[in-house]
């Protein structure tokens, strides 16, 4: 997949290069899409099948609730992200159960290890 360029990115300090909107000025030349310019993004541009959908990692993301949702989950390809409606201490069980089933836990935050 290819990297779109913010247009005058390269001027500001404030504004990052990787964080694309769309030109608007009449003179663009990425807006007119002139040759040579810098890409613009189109229909049809999309990520890699195999990789689409997935977390960064490379881990298919299952969303638990419960302790007892870890048993389904397998941990080649799967890791656990926490509901961010789960309690601290039912938090503190599910990621002490996972740890048991030597899973990877995407959102584990900053608790007492």
């Amino acid at each position: 997949m290819k990297d779109f360029k913010r247009e005058d990115a390269h001027k500001h300090k404030r504004v990052s290069s990787g964080s694309w909107r769309s030109p608007n000025g009449t003179h663009s030349d990425i807006r007119r899409e002139v040759k040579g310019a810098a890409p613009k993004p189109k229909a049809g541009r999309r990520t890699d099948k195999d990789v689409r959908g997935k977390h960064p990692s490379g881990y298919d993301e299952v969303l638990v609730n419960r302790p007892v949702e870890l048993e389904d989950i397998d941990p080649e390809t799967e890791a656990v992200r926490v509901s961010g409606t789960v309690g601290g201490k039912k938090k503190a069980q599910i990621l002490e159960k996972a740890d048991e089933l030597e899973l990877k836990v995407l959102n584990r935050g900053d608790t007492d290890e």
